[in-house]
């Protein structure tokens, strides 16, 4: 057996062993505003349930290991004592890794990632409308636990109203665990799916991804290309070239021609099978 002290080891060491043996973990999804109202989206699985009277939900956006800086939804709670924290299920996880990408302050995540907000009942943050369960809560304390990269700060949120969809609900008014089909993020790349287990989604690019609202209209309001697909197409740098999509059609003469529903429904399979890439040049094609 491996036995570490964590004292003789890097924080990027430990912080990798912490999150691989601590898992799967539940996702806070959380929408804040800074003090000029500029909204902010942005996940966290340091999050669980503490109390049910008061309701209480503690997430925890720790300091960045690399750099040892805080981040946009800590300075933005420190602001305005008020967060929504959206529950994440598949149907969103694309986007809501998408989202996780490090834009710069003021960039808006919900258009980046292709979310709808809106208006909360009591608090001032959006809601994410595309996710079954939105807390909003009002920030009762902050606890730091410590100053170095990787160091937590404990966010302890009253939950004030909560919004249910009905399509998770049965007869009585009870969740149906299966119909909300909650993800949790694992180690590395990994997240947990609760109806089937481990699955995989490549870390957002250390550089900025273009985002969903970069995506020409047409794409966007696809019919066929689901939320999870628009999250991929947004997570690349740039767009292949006019050369690059030119030449895959030399190579898949298949596709010369197709009409637009076509090509949703090839580019659909191609990131079904995690092929980007050839998704964009399908959809490229004039």
């Amino acid at each position: 057996m491996l036995t570490i002290d964590p004292r003789q080891i890097s924080t990027a060491q430990l912080h990798s062993y912490l999150l691989s043996a601590v898992s799967p973990r539940p996702i806070a999804f959380a929408s804040t505003i800074d003090k000029n109202g500029s909204p902010n989206l942005s996940p966290f699985s340091f999050f669980n349930v503490f109390s049910a009277n008061p309701p209480v939900l503690i997430f925890s956006p720790a300091r960045r290991v690399k750099d040892n800086t805080t981040k946009h939804t800590l300075n933005n709670v420190m602001e305005v004592k008020e967060v929504v924290i959206n529950v994440v299920n598949y149907d969103i996880v694309q986007q809501m890794s998408l989202s996780s990408t490090e834009y710069p302050k003021g960039i808006n995540e919900f258009e980046k990632a292709g979310f709808t907000m809106i208006a909360s009942d009591v608090i001032k943050p959006y809601r994410v409308a595309e996710s079954p369960v939105q807390f909003e809560c009002k920030v009762k304390d902050i606890m730091e636990l410590g100053n170095e990269g990787g160091a937590g700060n404990l966010i302890i949120c009253e939950v004030v109203k909560m919004h249910i969809s009905n399509d998770i609900l049965d007869e009585n008014n009870v969740i149906i665990q299966e119909k909300l089909d909650l993800v949790a993020r694992a180690g590395g790349s990994y997240y947990s799916r609760a109806k089937s287990g481990f699955f995989e989604i490549p870390k957002p690019l250390s550089t900025l991804g273009i985002g969903v609202d970069q995506i020409p209209l047409p794409i966007r309001n696809s019919k066929i290309l689901t939320g999870n697909n628009l999250g991929m197409l947004g997570n690349v740098e740039a767009l292949p070239n006019q050369q690059d999509v030119d030449n895959f059609l030399k190579d898949n003469p298949k596709y010369v021609g197709i009409k637009t529903q076509e090509k949703h429904k090839f580019a659909k399979h191609f990131l079904d099978n995690n092929d980007v890439e050839s998704a964009w040049k399908v959809l490229l094609i004039n």
